[in-house]
């Protein structure tokens, strides 16, 4: 049974997953997003004493807070107890692409070069991610949500903010891989 579990399962297996739980929610009222956690968060923490964004119910939010434990306690068990060892497996032309911007393939689930602490620890490293980390915290507070709150949620509720969003993250996601990394890089 473990090696069952630990093998990659075909994507179908992962929509039928995803579009049962939004079925799920749909039917109790609930909206699926990830970023929303931070707000929970700070708000249980008292945030709403000083900044009125986070002054709003919490509690009714802790069923999303649960789905945030279930993550890291599932990520942990994955890595753990499910996970082979084996380098994540990406197509040939994508690791040609990468040694050409100066990166390795990867010997575990990212490269090195960009995700390591002793990438952290350079000017370079310590801006990617710091400037990384705040465009995704303004991007998706700006956006009223992250990619997986408005590709899964909003799009499944045909909302049209969602589907704009959802837009711009791919076109941001374009800017970056054909632009951006080859500069930073």
């Amino acid at each position: 049974m473990l090696e069952f579990i630990s093998q990659p399962w075909p994507w179908y297996v992962s929509g039928t997953v995803i579009a049962l739980i939004m079925a799920l929610l749909l039917y109790f009222g609930k909206s699926f997003g990830f970023s929303s956690n931070l707000r929970v968060i700070c708000a249980a923490c008292g945030a709403g004493k000083k900044v009125s964004f986070f002054d709003f119910d919490w509690r009714a939010q802790t069923w999303n807070l649960l789905f945030l434990v279930g993550a890291v306690i599932g990520g942990f068990i994955a890595s753990e107890f499910l996970s082979t060892g084996e380098a994540v497996q990406i197509s040939q032309a994508t690791i040609q692409d990468l040694s050409q911007l100066g990166i390795s393939a990867p010997d575990a689930l990212q490269p090195g070069e960009i995700f390591s602490l002793e990438s952290l620890f350079t000017v370079k490293g310590f801006l990617i991610l710091l400037l990384g980390g705040f465009m995704i915290g303004f991007g998706s507070r700006y956006a009223g949500g992250c990619t997986s709150g408005h590709a899964i949620s909003g799009l499944s509720n045909l909302q049209l903010p969602s589907l704009i969003a959802v837009i711009g993250f791919f076109i941001g996601g374009l800017i970056t891989t054909f632009v951006l990394l080859p500069l930073i890089f």
